[in-house]
Parts: C-alpha cells; structure tokens; sequence
C-alpha cells in the first residue's frame, strides 16, 4: 500500500512539475514517512498523512521559489488538477 501512495504522489507531481521536482518531492515524502515512525506511540502507518506532508512542504517550496522570483500568486479560475487512479484510492475507513 505505501508502494501505491508514494507512486501515486510522485506521478502527479511528475506530471504537474516535471521529473526534477518529483525527485525533490520523493525525497521529502521519505523524509515525512521517517518523522511519522519516530513519533512516540505510532504504531501503525497511515500512507495518505504522509503524502499531504509531502505535498504541504511541495506547496511551501513553491510559494518560496515563486516569491523569490517575483511571481505573484495567480488569480485566475482556470486551475489544472491531477487525478488519482481509482486504483490508489482506499477506502475512507483507517487504514491500520
């Protein structure tokens, strides 16, 4: 399962910002996966809290990269969104 998590993540940051950020992006997916098993009383993995981990740190990259280089958020309604493969997508009850 976290095969299919980590694969899915990287896809569609592979797809949406290219293979140079999607080998940033596994990277730090790597990094949250260890915060999350250093954490006292964790005993069970949950895939998904690690992929919206990775995906804030994404996100905060970006706003930094975009910052640095003068660009302002954009205000236009046309947003593109990558969808997960049904396959990837696991009941909604806790995964243990």
């Amino acid at each position: 399962m976290a095969e299919r998590e980590f694969s899915a993540f990287i896809s569609a940051v592979k797809e949406l910002l290219g293979p140079d950020q999607a080998q940033l992006s596994a990277l730090d997916w790597l990094d949250e996966l260890e915060l999350m098993d250093s954490q006292p009383g964790t005993t069970n993995r949950h895939w998904r809290e690690v992929t919206i981990a990775a995906s804030a740190r994404l996100a905060k990259s970006i706003e930094r990269r975009d910052r640095m280089i003068g660009h302002s958020p954009k205000t236009s309604t046309n947003t593109r969104v990558s969808t997960i493969p049904s396959s990837n997508c696991f009941a909604i009850a806790p995964l243990f």
